[in-house]
């Protein structure tokens, strides 16, 4: 069976935890290629139990499944360990979880670089969690970074160490005026936390291919969302690494010929956390009414979300850039009450209309959004679970959005459950 991506395909917090929690019930495998823990997933069970989701893919919650923490992505082990305790204390079986060898870790030295250079910049910052991700990817870029494997020879790790902190020492005591860290208790709080874990550590893109040649179905999660890829997104306010689907690829091993269907998540509307353009932002009464509704504030930061309508622009650019096959338009039930629902369907910048995404960061900043307005609905949908079962404006929504942005929309959200999906196509078919 070819494998399947699933990628966010606006500025990330679109719903990927559900959805892939969903095809979880049918899938082998659960594979997550990039990112830190500075994103994350909500998913809620029928029983009402909600988990946020950080590092480990949303498919644990799925029993039988085999999760894999891939090479692309950079791990806290710190996060890691806390976010495991917190799944097997609420009976959550975590044994399927993987770790690749050839994932790299975040180490205290790079959170607090982080922090202090966004506070550095000020005004001018570009809106990270402070997690350490940027500086971990610097490092792994730069040939320089620690990677899950070093756990395994501590000699290596202490090498590693004592250089990357010769220099950064430097930064922090000379530059941002902080303490210097000491190699030694650094090296030690690494390896303790280790311990606790490298029992996961598995060659994991050997482990995905001979699944692949079994015929058993591994799904690509991608953190974040296509406008915060480093290469394709609205650069500079963008994550380290490469959420499309590009990214899968390299960030999981398995090759691009191994995948067959790209699931891009929408919301029905957008929105978008920290620093960075944003055309169809809502800075008035109806953005605050999507915020209130969408339950609309971060699950990694607890930020408030900025609101915006949906922007077809986008969504035409997510489907191009990943080859997006199939969408799951989630959160339609946020839209239930409004009267008129306005739709982005082009930009104008500097008295030109602009059907597609534009090329400069200049012109990006400079886009103001061209609506269509749609009828609205004030029907409760929350318990529809056909697409036959929607208000005849809600369906005329739904179709009109899939006329315009280059797919189909294979699934619905009409609520956070679990069960409150409606389902128009079978993407594992």
């Amino acid at each position: 069976m070819p494998a399947v991506v699933l990628i966010g395909a606006q500025w990330g917090d679109e719903g990927k935890g559900k959805a892939t929690d969903i095809l979880g019930e049918r899938v082998q495998w659960i594979v997550r290629y990039q990112g830190g823990n500075n994103a994350g997933h909500t998913v809620v069970l029928p029983d009402g139990q909600k988990f946020a989701l950080h590092l480990i893919p949303s498919g644990i919650l799925t029993p039988g499944v085999k999760n894999v923490i891939g090479n692309g992505v950079v791990v806290d082990p710190g996060v890691l360990l806390e976010e495991l305790a917190g799944l097997e204390e609420k009976g959550v079986d975590t044994s399927g979880l993987l770790i690749s060898s050839d994932a790299h870790l975040i180490m205290p030295y790079h959170v607090a670089i982080d922090k202090v250079t966004e506070r550095y910049l000020g005004k001018a910052k570009i809106g990270t969690t402070g997690r350490g991700i940027g500086p971990a990817y610097q490092d792994k870029l730069a040939r320089v970074g620690v990677r899950v494997q070093d756990l395994l020879d501590e000699k290596i790790l202490r090498q590693k160490v004592e250089a990357a902190l010769d220099f950064k020492n430097q930064v922090l005591v000379k530059v941002y005026n902080r303490k210097a860290l000491d190699p030694d208790q650094v090296v030690d709080q690494v390896l303790e936390r280790g311990q606790h874990f490298v029992h996961r550590i598995a060659d994991t893109r050997l482990l995905l291919n001979q699944a692949l040649d079994r015929d058993e179905i591994v799904v690509l999660e991608g953190s974040q969302g296509t406008l915060l890829d480093v290469d394709h997104g609205t650069y500079p306010f963008v994550t380290s690494s490469n959420p499309t689907s590009g990214g899968a690829t390299v960030g999981s091993g398995v090759g691009p010929t191994r995948i067959s269907t790209v699931i891009g998540i929408l919301k029905a509307y957008t929105t978008r956390v920290g620093s960075g353009p944003f055309p169809t932002e809502l800075n008035d009464d109806q953005g605050e009414y999507l915020r209130k509704q969408g339950g609309e504030f971060g699950v990694t930061t607890g930020r408030s979300r900025r609101t915006g309508w949906f922007d077809a622009v986008i969504a035409r650019y997510a489907s191009r850039v990943n080859g997006i096959t199939d969408y799951f338009l989630t959160k339609l039930d946020v839209l239930s009450g409004l009267e008129r629902v306005p739709v982005c369907v082009a930009y104008e910048v500097d008295g030109r209309r602009v059907d597609e995404m534009p090329m400069t960061q200049t012109d990006v900043h400079h886009a103001v959004p061209v609506y269509e307005e749609l009828p609205g609905w004030f029907e409760d949908i929350s318990h529809c679970r056909t697409f036959e079962e929607l208000p005849a404006n809600a369906k005329a929504y739904v179709e009109y959005l899939e006329s315009i942005i280059g797919a189909r929309v294979s699934a619905i959200g009409v609520g956070p459950g679990r069960d409150q999906t409606i389902v128009r196509h079978d993407v594992l078919s």
